[in-house]
């Protein structure tokens, strides 16, 4: 009978339809089959699987993407949804490549082990703050392409409108521009660099403004969201926000601070080789996490007594200021992960090494 064996279920994800895979839990290929991502076919889906049997587990390609909603449905169903990662080449080469294929891989990753993450719950505050962070970055990257389009246009303009702008900083040519009058006719290229640069000055304002109004939303819910985070040196909202979302709304799928250390890219990776014996800066993990956490050290360089002591230290022990920077931003993601919502820890008081 089907309610007799345990099963494992497999989803490759895609925007209209998931292919759906069971196997057995020895292995066996089961059955697979197309639903639409609708909320009404998710139960009818769920349903599917369950008639095969126990369901241990499901994995899902792509919770971070198309597999967010159905790996949120399924958790909400008491169902274990385990992230399993895209097959690499080689087993692409190897076992070719479709949607059944690659729904019963996942089923089988699960079930041999190798895939055994848990994905971000994306159904708290965290996930507030990452949809509201993707609108400020891409505010702020549109303003530095702005403010560049300006002083490249001030370049090739004709001298009658290059040197009444010269020694301006940002903010006063902005707002110079702005509030230019216009005269002649758009044939003529010294009334068209004139408009153009208006434009641009006004268009830099109001990114400005939408990122000012961005902080203002963001900055109270990483305060609500981790208070003792925001409260470390060198730690603001920016940086805070970010460390949040790479850690996601249930930190606790991080099992200890160095798979936090290795999700942020801050893992010391050996670098030895016959009598060198060193490690290196880790190249991999999530590289906005990293960054988040190379400017609280930059911060903590310039800002923070403890920390400055450390690099004179080390500094006069011989090491290099990249390898400092390495053991510093290790020290801070030790740091960051015990002020972590919702991360329970050990009593063991935490050495202080920076």
């Amino acid at each position: 009978m089907a309610d007799e064996i345990a099963v494992v279920g497999g989803i490759d994800t895609h925007t209209d339809l998931h292919q759906a895979a069971v196997i057995d839990s020895i292995g066996r290929h089961l059955a697979t089959e197309q639903f639409e991502t609708t909320p009404e076919v998710y139960q009818r889906l769920l349903d599917w699987l369950r008639s095969h049997g126990e369901v241990l587990a499901v994995g899902v390609e792509g919770t971070g993407a198309y597999g967010a909603e159905i790996a949120r449905f399924l958790t909400a169903n008491e169902v274990t949804v385990v992230e399993v990662d895209r097959p690499d080449r080689k087993a692409r080469r190897e076992n070719g490549k479709s949607d059944p294929i690659d729904a019963y891989g996942a089923a089988t990753a699960v079930l041999s082990g190798r895939a055994g993450g848990t994905p971000k719950a994306r159904n708290g505050i965290v996930e507030a703050i990452r949809a509201l962070r993707v609108v400020r970055k891409s505010a702020v990257k549109a303003r530095t392409q702005t403010i560049n389009q300006i002083r490249t246009l001030i370049v090739t303009a004709p001298s009658t409108v290059r040197d009444k702008l010269r020694g301006l900083s940002a903010r006063e040519l902005v707002d110079t521009l702005a509030c230019s009058r216009l005269t002649g006719e758009l044939d003529d290229p010294t009334c068209a660099v004139k408009t153009a640069l208006r434009r641009l000055a006004r268009r830099y304002q109001q990114l400005d403004e939408e990122i000012k109004d961005a902080d203002k939303e963001i900055g109270p819910l990483v305060t609500q969201a981790a208070p003792r985070l925001v409260a470390l040196p060198g730690v603001g909202p920016e940086t805070g926000g970010q460390l949040l979302t790479s850690a996601g709304d249930n930190s606790d799928r991080l099992r200890s601070e160095a798979s936090f250390a290795h999700l942020c890219g801050a893992a010391p990776v050996p670098a030895s080789s016959g009598r060198t014996n060193r490690h290196r800066l880790n190249r991999g993990g999530d590289r906005a996490a990293n960054n988040a956490l190379h400017t609280i050290v930059l911060v903590r360089m310039k800002y923070d007594q403890r920390t400055q002591e450390y690099v004179a230290r080390r500094t006069a022990e011989g090491m290099v200021k990249k390898d400092i920077v390495r053991c510093l931003k290790r020290f801070v993601a030790r740091e960051i992960y015990r002020h972590l919502p919702h991360v329970t820890h050990a009593t063991k008081p935490l050495q202080q090494t920076a």
